[in-house]
């Protein structure tokens, strides 16, 4: 009785294909992305009420909106970024909806997935977006300037990969920030902004749905990534060997593709999985009981436990992206393939830390 349960709270069916999901911070609201039956594309605000979603703003834009951010933006504003399938970068006062704040073509081809640091909460530096396409490209924009503030992609004749997933991380200070991607062929690498350099590579041999650090602020502690057949993998980004790598854990989750993690905003050490069986998977991740030094010693290798304390089936088709409330512990939403948008309560959190 003492496990978490996960709870589904409130749904909603919609007529449209959803892509992404996303919490506005300090609100009782939040944000679908998707597509029209008219190849449209669609940004919705709902809010929490008594005993349903209300719908708040329902918008159609030319373009399907792939992938979407709060990242980027202070807390004062909470503008919206959004990537399409046109490759167009865009930012959204949500006040304001019907002309962008900010618009730039990043991609020749689809924006596959964004993320944003420096904006709400306590992230170190300047405000940064990060794009990754199915050009195989990964740009990081500054939403003051139109053209990108590095580019990261193959050299002349080498060959492009679908860059699926991009996240910001280890962004503790105003000079460090790396980016780490995920590919359609497995490569995982992270990309060293101040170093202007790949810092570390690998392939998981799988697709790679989705990466997410724990914690973007802080000093590079863990890199979660999933992959098309059932992989979880953790790895320890405190200490790389010169050799090896980082160090990585890996387990099998929901039987099928692992389509998103999310990291609890409360609790850096647990983290919700979403699967293609229409599961949700809740995890906590212990550190082995000998911390290792940062400079790779003998005991590379060592890492600590991956234990499931929950699991669930919310939907009968899979489940592609979900979000935490930022303000409400255990609070989140949730999209998936049957087009219907979940708000779930995990509850007994304040249990594990």
């Amino acid at each position: 009785m003492d496990k978490p349960q996960i709870i589904t709270h409130l749904e909603k069916s919609l007529n449209h294909t959803l892509f992404d999901v996303l919490w506005i911070p300090s609100s009782a609201k939040f944000v679908t992305l998707g597509s029209s039956t008219r190849a449209k594309g669609t940004l919705q605000i709902f809010e929490l009420g008594l005993d349903k979603l209300e719908t708040i703003s329902d918008l159609e834009k030319p373009h399907d909106l792939k992938c979407g951010t709060f990242g980027g933006s202070s807390l004062a504003d909470r503008h919206l970024a959004t990537g399409d399938a046109e490759g167009s970068l865009q930012t959204w006062d949500l006040e304001h909806l019907s002309k962008p704040v900010f618009s730039v073509r990043a991609h020749q081809q689809m924006i596959n997935s964004l993320d944003g640091v420096g904006g709400a909460g306590r992230q170190q530096g300047a405000p940064e977006l990060v794009t990754g396409g199915r050009d195989g490209s990964v740009k990081v924009w500054d939403v003051r300037q139109e053209v990108p503030v590095a580019v990261m992609e193959p050299a002349e004749g080498e060959p492009r990969r679908d860059c699926w997933t991009v996240a910001f991380g280890n962004s503790y200070n105003t000079e460090e920030r790396c980016v780490c991607a995920g590919y359609d062929n497995g490569d995982i690498k992270l990309f060293d902004l101040r170093a202007m350099k790949v810092r570390w590579e690998t392939n998981v041999k799988n697709g790679v749905c989705c990466v997410q650090f724990d914690r973007r602020d802080i000093e590079m502690n863990k890199i979660v990534a999933t992959t098309l057949e059932s992989g979880v993998l953790v790895f320890d980004g405190r200490t790389q060997h010169p050799e090896r790598g980082l160090t990585c854990l890996r387990e099998r989750a929901h039987k099928s593709t692992v389509w998103c993690v999310r990291h609890l905003p409360q609790n850096r050490d647990i983290f919700m999985t979403c699967g293609g069986s229409g599961s949700l998977n809740l995890w906590q991740y212990t550190y082995p009981a000998k911390r290792r030094d940062r400079d790779a010693g003998g005991d590379f290798g060592v890492m600590g436990t991956l234990t499931q304390l929950q699991g669930g089936i919310v939907s009968s088709q899979p489940v592609s992206a979900l979000d935490w409330s930022p303000d409400k512990r255990g609070l989140c939403a949730c999209i998936a393939f049957d087009q219907t948008v979940r708000v779930l309560i995990v509850t007994k959190l304040q249990l594990y830390g």
